[in-house]
């Protein structure tokens, strides 16, 4: 750690890590409700579990982006971060805001929540993944304002980098589109037409400028390889990810009452879409194998590699499956659907996080470059297990889809929803032994911070 302003990630890691391990729990309570339909009920209905298991998925996400940040930018600005004192500020009013909103999804019935923090008034609760209470969305802004203020001024007074420059357009769009979460329309179609702007505006836009630039930063201090090369690599993926991205949002208004258009538009450049994740893929290996230095910190490469690797299949080639207008008339809303999202936001995103702590909490924690021998071993158990194990929660997601499609949509005598349910239930518990092994990997991922402490550190 160069700047000891640096240090204020860590607060945010460690609350991300906390939190992703929330979300894995329900995630599981979420699955056995799936086979066993009353399971926890009523004291946690399907919907809280959900909410719970959706909104702290993002809400860690985003901590971890902002941790990410205020490691990555006083080093690439080459001077220290405008105000550590904000950032600790506005971390604890950021993490008081998830947890208070998690505890009135489980304590409270929804409509009692929404009635509670006055919806009425200014409402925007109700929809998927933005369920959050006004007040709670209010709060979000407040935060990513304040970041924004200091990472920008940081940048401002600091050197400019290809790098901090794509995290800060990438936040800054992160804040922007976050906006339409207030933007409620009475029309149904306008509604979900605007709700597409800010759910796929940022995992399918600005968010993939959060990854690249993460992801570059850390190849320049595992490899060595010059900054040019990896700063020209970065520009044509980004480049790429919003050309696609943007326009290819037209996937998601195929069936939504909008104009005929879109499953033209949607589907040529959904199908592009995989392109910027499989030049990352290229762009990654290539860094590594052009390193010039042997870095000490084994497991972050380990994790920058698989980032590569599980976007380009998650959110590229279990994208490109069912995006075509064509295909996605019968696969929309199906398991399909859930396969593609699992792996996505996985490989994308849980990865890039996870590859920026492997990398920075060693050194925030006092180490030269690297955590102890023991400790890297465990966290590729982690790495390998997690990893593993969310490749068989997508293949027997993506079996239970295609069995959905046919059966409810395709046979000759079409099933009900429930009844196909039924007959996909092996796949559901399938999913759920998965998940299980991946909650283990992800133990066994905290449990990596607390071993190897009296083992010689490793010199970078």
């Amino acid at each position: 750690m160069k700047y000891q302003s640096q240090g204020v990630a860590k607060l945010y890691f460690i609350a991300a890590i906390a939190l992703f391990v929330t979300q894995i729990l329900f995630g599981l309570i979420m699955g056995l409700q799936y086979v066993i339909g009353d399971f926890l009920f009523p004291t946690i209905p399907f919907n809280a579990a959900r909410m719970v298991h959706t909104n702290t998925l993002i809400v860690w996400l985003i901590m971890a982006f902002m941790g990410a940040a205020y490691y990555l930018i006083p080093e690439e600005a080459e001077t220290e971060l405008h105000s550590p004192l904000l950032a600790t500020i506005m971390f604890w009013v950021f993490l008081a805001a998830a947890g208070l909103t998690v505890v009135g999804y489980l304590v409270v019935p929804y409509a009692t929540l929404a009635a509670v923090t006055g919806n009425e008034y200014f409402p925007t609760m109700g929809r998927e993944f933005l369920e959050q209470p006004t007040i709670t969305k209010i709060g979000i802004v407040i935060v990513v304002l304040a970041f924004l203020f200091n990472i920008g001024m940081t940048i401002l007074k600091g050197r400019k980098t290809v790098i901090n420059l794509i995290m800060l357009i990438g936040m800054v769009g992160l804040a922007v589109f976050f906006l339409f979460a207030f933007y409620v329309p009475d029309n149904l179609v306008l509604d979900k037409f605007f709700w597409w702007w800010t759910v796929h505006m940022w995992v399918e836009g600005v968010w993939e400028l959060i990854l690249g630039s993460i992801l570059a930063f850390v190849l320049i201090k595992v490899t060595g390889v010059d900054r040019e090369v990896i700063e020209k690599w970065l520009y044509i993926i980004i480049a790429m990810s919003l050309i696609t991205g943007i326009i290819g949002m037209g996937h998601h208004y195929f069936w939504i009452g909008t104009p005929e258009y879109w499953q033209w538009w949607g589907s040529v450049f959904s199908a592009l879409e995989p392109i910027p994740f499989f030049m990352m893929t290229v762009f990654a290996f290539n860094m590594v194998n052009q390193r010039r230095r042997n870095h000490p910190n084994k497991v972050a490469t380990l994790w920058a590699l698989g980032t590569a690797v599980m976007a380009f299949l998650g959110a590229g080639v279990w994208g490109f499956l069912h995006t075509l207008a064509p295909v996605n008339f019968y696969t929309h809303g199906s398991q399909i659907t859930a396969a593609h999202g699992h792996m996505a936001f996985y490989g994308a995103y849980v990865m890039i996080n996870l590859t920026i702590i492997s990398y920075a909490m060693p050194l925030i924690r006092g180490r030269n470059a690297a955590n102890p021998p023991k400790a890297q071993m465990l966290e590729m158990w982690a790495f390998w297990l997690m990893t593993v194990s969310m490749v068989f929660i997508t293949l027997f997601l993506t079996g239970a889809g295609i069995l959905q499609v046919y059966m409810q949509r395709m046979g000759e005598n079409p099933e009900s929803f429930m009844a196909v349910q039924d007959n996909i239930s092996l796949f559901y518990w399938l999913r759920e032994g998965a998940g299980l092994v991946f909650f283990i990997g992800l133990i066994v991922y905290v449990a990596s911070f607390f071993v190897g402490h009296d083992e010689p550190e490793a010199a970078e």
